[in-house]
């Protein structure tokens, strides 16, 4: 989808992935000293929101002018001083060794896109600082729901690896996350991958 397409979505008037944050997240930050974040595909926020409550500095981007500034009137409402700018990451360069925790989110690009990116973003990632990368597992197409149904843009634990090489990966699994179906629960299959900088 291009930025049209996510600014149609986020127009709305509910919030399109609610306001918890990714439960993923969550868990692999926990035993993380709040620093500087970057959540890089923010949408409406609620990650990067989530984070500045636990004290992380944080910043989003997003390519969706809707969804950047559905993000920026949720913080203002919340009284928590996250940053957020419209940027298109495929030809966006961050700031240089500059956050502590980068967090890339359900960002399903093709692989080539996706490669250069990600290189992109391994930079931002500050001396004994931490990338995240969450999103849907190309098994999602036969053993899960919902999510993308182009394996192109579907994402692999393993490749992931491959393409944070500058940094140190320690997690890079499938997990599954449970989601409402028609009055029952089916399982998604995500994409979890934890990489750091050597200090």
């Amino acid at each position: 989808m291009d930025a049209s397409a996510w600014d149609e979505r986020y127009r709305g008037t509910e919030l399109v992935w609610g306001a918890e944050p990714n439960r993923f997240l969550v868990e692999e930050v926990a035993g993380l000293a709040p620093g500087r974040a970057l959540d890089a595909a923010c949408g409406e926020g609620r990650n990067a929101l989530w984070l500045a409550a636990q004290g992380w500095e944080t910043a989003g981007v997003d390519f969706s002018e809707a969804g950047v500034a559905r993000a920026r009137s949720l913080a203002d409402q919340a009284g928590l001083p996250v940053t957020f700018e419209v940027v298109d990451l495929t030809a966006w360069q961050p700031p240089p060794r500059r956050f502590d925790l980068v967090l890339v989110a359900y960002l399903q690009l093709p692989g080539t896109v996706r490669h250069d990116v990600y290189g992109c973003l391994t930079g931002a990632v500050a001396p004994g600082g931490t990338m995240l990368v969450i999103g849907h597992d190309r098994a999602n197409l036969t053993e899960g729901v919902g999510g993308p149904q182009h394996p192109d843009v579907l994402l692999d634990a393993d490749e992931v690896a491959a393409d944070l090489a500058e940094l140190v990966v320690d997690v890079a699994e499938q997990r599954r996350r449970p989601v409402a179906v028609d009055g029952g629960t089916r399982d998604a299959v995500d994409t979890v991958v934890r990489a750091r900088r050597p200090r």
